[in-house]
Protein backbone atom coordinates (compact mmCIF):
# COMPACT_ATOMS: atom_id res chain seq x y z
CA UNK A 1 0.00 0.00 0.00
CA UNK A 2 2.79 2.35 0.56
CA UNK A 3 4.13 1.65 -3.12
CA UNK A 4 0.58 2.95 -4.55
CA UNK A 5 0.87 5.55 -2.32
CA UNK A 6 4.01 6.91 -3.06
CA UNK A 7 3.93 6.06 -6.99
CA UNK A 8 0.91 6.83 -9.01
CA UNK A 9 -0.55 4.84 -11.51
CA UNK A 10 0.43 7.33 -14.14
CA UNK A 11 4.26 7.31 -12.75
CA UNK A 12 3.82 10.21 -10.79
CA UNK A 13 4.95 10.68 -7.07
CA UNK A 14 3.55 12.42 -4.12
CA UNK A 15 5.25 16.10 -4.77
CA UNK A 16 4.40 15.33 -8.71
CA UNK A 17 7.82 14.35 -9.54
CA UNK A 18 8.64 11.30 -12.19
CA UNK A 19 10.73 8.95 -10.92
CA UNK A 20 13.80 9.59 -12.09
CA UNK A 21 13.13 13.95 -11.83
CA UNK A 22 15.93 15.44 -9.01
CA UNK A 23 14.45 18.10 -6.46
CA UNK A 24 15.45 21.31 -7.62
CA UNK A 25 18.68 22.18 -6.14
CA UNK A 26 19.95 26.06 -5.49
CA UNK A 27 23.10 27.21 -4.15
CA UNK A 28 25.44 29.77 -3.28
CA UNK A 29 29.46 29.66 -2.71
CA UNK A 30 31.06 32.10 -0.92
CA UNK A 31 27.97 33.47 1.62
CA UNK A 32 30.19 33.51 4.70
CA UNK A 33 33.36 35.74 4.26
CA UNK A 34 34.92 35.09 7.49
CA UNK A 35 35.88 31.51 6.48
CA UNK A 36 38.08 30.21 3.99
CA UNK A 37 34.99 28.34 2.05
CA UNK A 38 31.51 28.24 2.56
CA UNK A 39 28.24 27.49 0.47
CA UNK A 40 24.61 27.52 0.92
CA UNK A 41 22.58 24.74 -0.76
CA UNK A 42 18.79 23.64 -1.18
CA UNK A 43 17.54 20.63 -2.47
CA UNK A 44 14.16 20.72 -2.47
CA UNK A 45 13.25 21.09 0.83
CA UNK A 46 16.33 20.82 2.98
CA UNK A 47 18.70 23.28 3.25
CA UNK A 48 22.31 22.99 4.16
CA UNK A 49 24.71 25.50 5.63
CA UNK A 50 28.70 23.97 4.81
CA UNK A 51 31.88 25.82 6.35
CA UNK A 52 35.19 24.98 5.43
CA UNK A 53 38.25 25.83 7.40
CA UNK A 54 41.89 25.19 6.17
CA UNK A 55 44.18 23.69 5.70
CA UNK A 56 45.98 24.74 8.83
CA UNK A 57 48.31 23.71 11.59
CA UNK A 58 46.74 20.44 13.71
CA UNK A 59 45.15 21.26 16.33
CA UNK A 60 44.31 19.62 19.60
CA UNK A 61 46.24 16.47 20.37
CA UNK A 62 49.16 16.25 18.01
CA UNK A 63 49.06 12.55 18.26
CA UNK A 64 46.43 12.64 15.47
CA UNK A 65 48.43 14.11 12.96
CA UNK A 66 49.94 12.57 9.20
CA UNK A 67 52.94 12.96 8.35
CA UNK A 68 51.92 11.82 4.54
CA UNK A 69 48.41 13.65 4.17
CA UNK A 70 46.22 16.17 6.13
CA UNK A 71 43.74 14.89 8.67
CA UNK A 72 39.88 15.78 7.50
CA UNK A 73 37.67 16.95 10.37
CA UNK A 74 33.86 16.82 9.91
CA UNK A 75 31.05 17.47 12.12
CA UNK A 76 27.11 17.58 11.20
CA UNK A 77 24.13 19.26 13.23
CA UNK A 78 20.59 19.86 13.02
CA UNK A 79 19.23 23.12 13.86
CA UNK A 80 16.29 22.17 16.46
CA UNK A 81 13.88 23.95 14.20
CA UNK A 82 14.74 22.10 11.13
CA UNK A 83 11.76 19.68 11.39
CA UNK A 84 8.63 19.63 12.57
CA UNK A 85 9.66 17.48 15.31
CA UNK A 86 10.85 19.55 18.45
CA UNK A 87 13.67 18.34 20.86
CA UNK A 88 17.09 18.87 21.17
CA UNK A 89 19.89 17.66 19.44
CA UNK A 90 23.57 17.68 21.02
CA UNK A 91 26.32 17.42 18.65
CA UNK A 92 27.40 14.69 19.99
CA UNK A 93 23.96 12.69 19.36
CA UNK A 94 24.52 9.33 17.24
CA UNK A 95 22.96 9.90 14.65
CA UNK A 96 24.84 13.76 14.05
CA UNK A 97 28.33 11.47 15.05
CA UNK A 98 27.36 8.74 12.44
CA UNK A 99 26.21 11.17 9.84
CA UNK A 100 29.94 13.33 10.68
CA UNK A 101 31.84 10.26 10.23
CA UNK A 102 30.46 9.52 6.48
CA UNK A 103 31.16 12.91 5.77
CA UNK A 104 34.14 12.34 6.47
CA UNK A 105 34.87 8.83 4.59
CA UNK A 106 33.17 10.79 1.87
CA UNK A 107 35.73 13.78 1.62
CA UNK A 108 38.88 11.50 2.63
CA UNK A 109 38.21 9.69 -1.27
CA UNK A 110 37.67 12.98 -2.63
CA UNK A 111 40.08 15.39 -1.48
CA UNK A 112 43.37 15.68 -2.46
CA UNK A 113 45.06 15.14 0.92
CA UNK A 114 48.73 14.25 0.41
CA UNK A 115 48.97 18.20 -0.52
CA UNK A 116 48.79 19.23 2.98
CA UNK A 117 50.68 16.95 5.23
CA UNK A 118 50.44 17.57 8.97
CA UNK A 119 47.67 19.63 8.28
CA UNK A 120 44.19 20.08 9.40
CA UNK A 121 41.19 20.51 7.02
CA UNK A 122 37.60 21.30 8.79
CA UNK A 123 34.16 20.81 7.02
CA UNK A 124 31.43 22.01 9.14
CA UNK A 125 27.89 21.51 7.80
CA UNK A 126 23.76 22.34 9.41
CA UNK A 127 20.67 22.16 8.44
CA UNK A 128 17.63 24.74 9.52
CA UNK A 129 13.99 26.25 8.32
CA UNK A 130 13.07 29.84 9.17
CA UNK A 131 16.01 31.69 8.88
CA UNK A 132 16.76 29.93 5.58
CA UNK A 133 13.44 31.01 4.42
CA UNK A 134 14.29 34.58 5.30
CA UNK A 135 18.27 34.72 4.09
CA UNK A 136 16.86 33.28 0.59
CA UNK A 137 14.56 36.20 0.38
CA UNK A 138 17.67 39.14 0.74
CA UNK A 139 19.81 40.43 -1.68
CA UNK A 140 22.89 39.12 -2.38
CA UNK A 141 24.57 42.07 -0.02
CA UNK A 142 23.02 40.67 3.13
CA UNK A 143 23.02 37.15 2.91
CA UNK A 144 26.40 36.94 4.46
CA UNK A 145 25.66 39.77 7.04
CA UNK A 146 22.41 36.94 8.38
CA UNK A 147 24.94 34.15 7.91
CA UNK A 148 27.28 35.68 10.46
CA UNK A 149 24.28 36.72 13.05
CA UNK A 150 22.87 32.79 12.77
CA UNK A 151 25.88 31.25 13.09
CA UNK A 152 27.43 33.50 16.14
CA UNK A 153 23.87 32.86 17.90
CA UNK A 154 23.75 29.66 17.21
CA UNK A 155 27.17 28.21 17.04
CA UNK A 156 26.58 26.27 13.84
CA UNK A 157 29.97 26.20 12.55
CA UNK A 158 29.64 23.16 10.58
CA UNK A 159 27.81 21.52 7.90
CA UNK A 160 24.37 21.35 9.11
CA UNK A 161 21.21 21.42 7.86
CA UNK A 162 18.64 23.80 8.49
CA UNK A 163 15.62 22.50 7.23
CA UNK A 164 15.21 18.33 6.60
CA UNK A 165 12.85 17.68 3.79
CA UNK A 166 14.84 14.04 3.12
CA UNK A 167 18.17 13.48 1.66
CA UNK A 168 20.06 15.10 4.51
CA UNK A 169 22.95 13.22 3.90
CA UNK A 170 23.04 13.69 -0.06
CA UNK A 171 22.56 17.75 0.95
CA UNK A 172 25.58 18.15 3.04
CA UNK A 173 27.76 15.90 0.85
CA UNK A 174 26.75 18.64 -2.16
CA UNK A 175 26.89 22.09 0.16
CA UNK A 176 30.18 20.52 1.44
CA UNK A 177 31.63 20.16 -2.15
CA UNK A 178 31.20 23.89 -2.99
CA UNK A 179 32.49 25.05 0.29
CA UNK A 180 35.63 22.82 -0.51
CA UNK A 181 35.36 24.31 -4.00
CA UNK A 182 35.20 27.76 -2.41
CA UNK A 183 38.06 26.99 -0.06
CA UNK A 184 40.42 26.33 -2.90
CA UNK A 185 41.19 23.07 -1.62
CA UNK A 186 42.18 20.91 -4.95
CA UNK A 187 39.78 18.01 -5.15
CA UNK A 188 40.05 14.55 -7.80
CA UNK A 189 36.46 15.59 -8.92
CA UNK A 190 33.29 16.91 -7.13
CA UNK A 191 31.66 14.33 -5.12
CA UNK A 192 28.35 14.42 -5.67
CA UNK A 193 25.47 12.86 -3.18
CA UNK A 194 21.70 11.31 -3.77
CA UNK A 195 19.27 8.94 -2.59
CA UNK A 196 17.17 6.61 -4.10
CA UNK A 197 14.41 4.42 -3.71
CA UNK A 198 12.97 1.12 -4.16
CA UNK A 199 8.85 1.34 -4.72
CA UNK A 200 7.00 -0.96 -7.26
CA UNK A 201 9.64 -2.79 -9.13
CA UNK A 202 10.87 1.18 -10.19
CA UNK A 203 13.67 3.41 -8.82
CA UNK A 204 12.96 6.71 -7.44
CA UNK A 205 15.74 9.36 -7.56
CA UNK A 206 16.22 12.11 -4.69
CA UNK A 207 13.80 11.14 -2.00
CA UNK A 208 12.40 13.21 0.20
CA UNK A 209 10.99 12.98 3.93
CA UNK A 210 7.95 11.59 3.19
CA UNK A 211 9.52 8.66 0.74
CA UNK A 212 12.08 8.21 3.14
CA UNK A 213 10.19 7.55 6.49
CA UNK A 214 7.19 5.54 3.97
CA UNK A 215 9.25 2.11 4.07
CA UNK A 216 10.47 2.03 1.10
CA UNK A 217 14.08 0.11 0.79
CA UNK A 218 16.73 2.84 0.26
CA UNK A 219 20.55 3.90 -0.35
CA UNK A 220 22.55 6.54 0.07
CA UNK A 221 25.41 6.72 -2.77
CA UNK A 222 28.33 9.49 -2.95
CA UNK A 223 29.93 9.44 -6.42
CA UNK A 224 33.34 11.52 -8.23
CA UNK A 225 31.37 11.22 -11.37
CA UNK A 226 33.74 12.01 -13.92
CA UNK A 227 35.76 8.20 -13.22
CA UNK A 228 32.63 6.53 -11.66
CA UNK A 229 34.27 6.26 -8.36
CA UNK A 230 32.12 5.32 -5.19
CA UNK A 231 33.01 7.28 -2.19
CA UNK A 232 30.21 6.33 0.06
CA UNK A 233 27.54 3.34 -0.33
CA UNK A 234 25.23 3.80 2.71
CA UNK A 235 22.38 1.38 3.07
CA UNK A 236 19.78 1.57 5.90
CA UNK A 237 17.19 -0.99 5.44
CA UNK A 238 16.93 -4.63 3.48
CA UNK A 239 17.16 -5.15 0.16
CA UNK A 240 16.89 -7.51 -2.18
CA UNK A 241 20.27 -8.48 -4.02
CA UNK A 242 17.93 -8.66 -7.44
CA UNK A 243 17.44 -4.99 -7.23
CA UNK A 244 20.74 -3.54 -5.05
CA UNK A 245 22.33 -2.73 -9.01
CA UNK A 246 19.37 -1.29 -10.51
CA UNK A 247 19.16 0.99 -7.56
CA UNK A 248 23.30 1.64 -7.66
CA UNK A 249 22.86 2.64 -11.49
CA UNK A 250 19.87 4.85 -10.76
CA UNK A 251 21.84 6.50 -8.01
CA UNK A 252 24.86 6.96 -10.42
CA UNK A 253 22.82 8.82 -13.09
CA UNK A 254 20.83 10.67 -10.29
CA UNK A 255 24.37 11.82 -8.87
CA UNK A 256 26.00 12.69 -12.15
CA UNK A 257 22.37 15.18 -12.78
CA UNK A 258 23.62 16.57 -9.55
CA UNK A 259 27.61 17.15 -10.55
CA UNK A 260 26.24 18.96 -13.81
CA UNK A 261 24.30 21.56 -11.36
CA UNK A 262 26.91 22.11 -9.07
CA UNK A 263 29.07 22.63 -11.89
CA UNK A 264 26.75 25.52 -12.91
CA UNK A 265 26.81 27.12 -9.71
CA UNK A 266 30.82 27.00 -9.50
CA UNK A 267 31.15 28.74 -13.11
CA UNK A 268 28.61 31.25 -12.17
CA UNK A 269 30.53 32.37 -9.02
CA UNK A 270 33.48 32.08 -10.58
CA UNK A 271 32.05 34.77 -13.15
CA UNK A 272 30.46 36.94 -10.37
CA UNK A 273 34.11 37.08 -8.63
CA UNK A 274 35.76 38.08 -11.85
CA UNK A 275 33.16 40.71 -12.61
CA UNK A 276 33.95 41.87 -8.83
CA UNK A 277 37.67 41.85 -9.20
CA UNK A 278 37.89 43.12 -12.53
CA UNK A 279 39.83 40.66 -13.85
Amino acid sequence: MAGLELLSDQGYRLDGRKATELRKVQARMGVFAQADGSAYLEQGNTKALAVVYGPHEMRGSRSRTLHDRALINCQYSMATFSTAERKRRPHGDRKSTEMSLHLKQTFEAAVMTQLYPRSQIDIYVKVNAEFMVCACSLGKGLITRFLFLFIKTFSLFFPQILQSDGGNYSTCVNAATLAVIDAGIPMRDYVCACTVGFVDETPLADLCYAEESGGVSSLALALLPRGGQIALLQMDARLHQDHLETLIEAAMTACKGVSKVLDEVVRQHLQEVSVLTGE
